[in-house]
Parts: C-alpha cells; sequence; structure tokens
C-alpha cells in the first residue's frame, strides 16, 4: 500500500497526551499519508460520561478490529496505563501489527508498558514518521531508542534446531 493511499490504525495512548495523538494525525496528512484512527480521543468524546468497564471493552474490540495496526505511543505515564495494555493485549489477540512510537521530548528512560514488552513490535523516535508508514504498509523496520539510535532486544532468546 502507497503513502497516498493509507490505512486503518488505532493509536493507544494516554489520555493526557491527547494532544499528541492530534499532532501525530497531523503529521501523517502533512506528508500525505492518510489514516482513519479508530482509538478514543477528543475527536470521538461524547458528552462526557464514562461507559461501563464492559461497554468500554465491548467498544475497544470492536474499533481495534477495524484497524490493520495498533501505534501505541510511549510517554512518561503510558506504562501506567491499564487501559494501554489492554489495547494492546487486545490488538495482540486479533493477530494486529503494534508498534510504538515515543512521544516528542521523551528521553531513554521512557518505559514501555508492559503488554507492549510482552506483544509489541517495532519502536521508534517521534522524528521517524517515514518509518512509522514504512511499518504499517509492511516493512519491517529495526526498534530505536528515543534519540534514533537501535534498541537492545528486551529479552535474551535462545534458539535451538528441530
Amino acid at each position: 500500500m502507497g503513502k497516498e493511499k493509507g490505512n486503518n490504525v488505532f493509536i493507544s495512548h494516554y489520555g493526557k497526551d491527547d494532544d499528541k495523538v492530534q499532532r501525530l494525525k497531523e503529521r501523517f496528512a502533512e506528508k500525505g499519508y492518510k489514516i482513519r484512527n479508530y482509538s478514543v480521543d477528543s475527536t470521538k468524546h461524547k458528552d462526557g460520561r464514562i461507559p461501563q468497564k464492559k461497554v468500554l471493552e465491548r467498544y475497544l474490540r470492536r474499533q481495534i478490529s477495524w484497524s490493520g495496526s495498533l501505534i501505541c505511543l510511549i510517554g512518561p505515564n503510558t506504562h501506567k496505563r491499564d487501559w494501554v495494555n489492554y489495547e494492546i493485549e487486545e490488538a495482540h489477540k486479533q493477530g494486529k501489527k503494534i508498534v510504538g512510537i515515543y512521544t516528542h521530548g521523551n528521553n531513554d528512560s521512557a518505559e514501555l508498558p508492559d503488554a507492549f514488552k510482552k506483544y509489541g513490535g517495532a519502536t521508534i523516535g517521534w522524528n521517524s514518521l517515514d518509518k512509522l508508514i514504512d511499518i504499517i504498509n509492511g516493512d519491517v523496520l529495526p526498534t530505536e531508542t528515543p534519540s534514533g539510535s537501535e534498541r537492545k532486544p528486551l529479552y535474551k532468546m535462545a534458539t535451538i534446531n528441530c
């Protein structure tokens, strides 16, 4: 899929980072890449009521099912958010591509959410939007830290011959 076509995504984020979700969507548009964001952000809030947990879970499952990829915005407090972990776990269950992008201004101390450590794929810095587009389109790239240097694997993996 070329940059001009776009993609359905779910942007998982800490609610107080909504301004960064809006900026990420603007940056996609500036690059000529159209996305349809199925996550819950400030453009989709209704009357301020908070739905029951089961209702919200069902809604998130449906929204994630409509998305080809889950983009996790990784900021200083993202790893503390239960709903971010829920969204990542649900995306994994549904076989979605999961990619992380560090929010602008973060340093190497930003923690990954536990579910991302378990199920996440590539992580990239805020200024690597072209790489994010390539990942969404199916190109696998190395992971990087917020500064753009290559990230070391989180877990040591042993390989065996069958």
